[in-house]
């Protein structure tokens, strides 16, 4: 079973940047060529929530609280959808998570931001 693998998470300080990566477990599965990858993230005590979705078209939508902060993208050479997490807030810590179509949750990469 193809699994998605989110990394790049870590402790950074308000303000910083964080880049999070977001690539299946076999090569031969190719993200996001056929359905939309989202990026997800839950907090301690909250529901999961949606942050970021690019199309196979290469469409980036987002929510409010991470728009012009946060930027998706897909590397189709590297076979990797990234999230550019820039201006960080304390409230942005959470696990994220990458998922599309047809694929079980991964165990996602935790992201902590310092006040």
């Amino acid at each position: 079973q193809v699994q998605l693998v989110e990394s790049g998470g870590g402790l950074v300080q308000a303000g910083g940047s964080l880049r999070l990566s977001c690539s299946p477990s076999r090569r031969t599965f190719l993200i996001g060529s056929l359905y939309t990858v989202e990026w997800y993230r839950q907090a301690p005590g909250k529901q999961r929530e949606l942050v970021a979705s690019i199309t196979r078209g290469g469409s980036a939508n987002y929510t409010e609280f991470v728009k012009g902060r946060f930027t998706i993208s897909r590397d189709s050479a590297k076979n990797t959808v990234y999230l550019q997490m820039n201006s960080l807030k304390p409230e942005d810590t959470a696990v994220y998570y990458c998922k599309t179509y047809g694929l079980n949750w991964g165990q996602g990469t935790q992201v902590t931001v310092s006040s």
